[in-house]
């Protein structure tokens, strides 16, 4: 039987409580937060995009950190399970590695590469000053690093990535490329320019 959704229920006077889909309304604060950053958001933009009223949203997220950090942790795990049947169970490490890549690749053309990733867009503006939202991206990225370097071990393990390659240094690499690659997609690229340097990047592991 399929899960039920996760909804919240708000008090209401007169009348019956309010329930909303909490998922759904942080997917729309999660695109409110990545197209705009953490500071262009104003709470305007967030109650009319999540279709909440203002008292609502505060009741239910305590403040506006609070809902980013509810909206991060839910685009993080959407990504992480989008990511890991992207790159599922079988195959060499290094055919693993570039169904990673081009899971990246395809995020970072036409409206998700413009919508932006909100990891990085984060990271560039709040990791400097706000401790919470730096260890929430500190974390995504350490994890994002971890299975990179995973990958490269296992294609080393079963010979489809050369033993010479410095597998932290090189997962440590690609973790850049990728992120670039998102600021890349925000400013506007193409599907044939973002799988062509993953082709680069997989060349440097031969």
């Amino acid at each position: 039987m399929p899960a039920r959704p996760a909804t919240a229920t708000l008090p209401r006077s007169p009348g019956r409580p309010r329930e909303f889909d909490v998922d759904k309304a942080l997917d729309q604060a999660v695109r409110v937060f990545s197209e705009r950053g953490y500071a262009g958001a104003s709470i305007t933009d967030l109650t009319s995009a999540m279709q909440l009223a203002q008292g609502s949203l505060y009741k239910a997220f305590k403040d506006k950190r609070s809902l980013f950090l509810a909206a991060f942790d839910r685009y993080r795990a959407l990504r992480t399970e989008k990511l890991r049947q992207a790159i599922g169970e079988g195959g060499t490490g290094l055919q693993r590695l570039r169904a990673a890549l081009n899971f990246y690749a395809e995020s970072a053309h036409g409206v998700t590469g413009r919508q932006g990733c909100l990891v990085v867009n984060s990271a560039v503006e709040l990791s400097t000053f706000d401790k919470p939202a730096a260890d929430h991206i500190v974390a995504a990225l350490a994890r994002n690093e971890a299975m990179l370097t995973d990958l490269i071990r296992q294609g080393q393990t079963d010979g489809s990535i050369g033993a010479h390659v410095d597998a932290e240094a090189s997962a440590r690499m690609l973790l850049c490329l990728t992120q670039g690659m998102r600021v890349v997609g925000k400013a506007g690229s193409s599907r044939t320019k973002m799988q062509a340097v993953v082709e680069v990047a997989l060349k440097a592991l031969a």
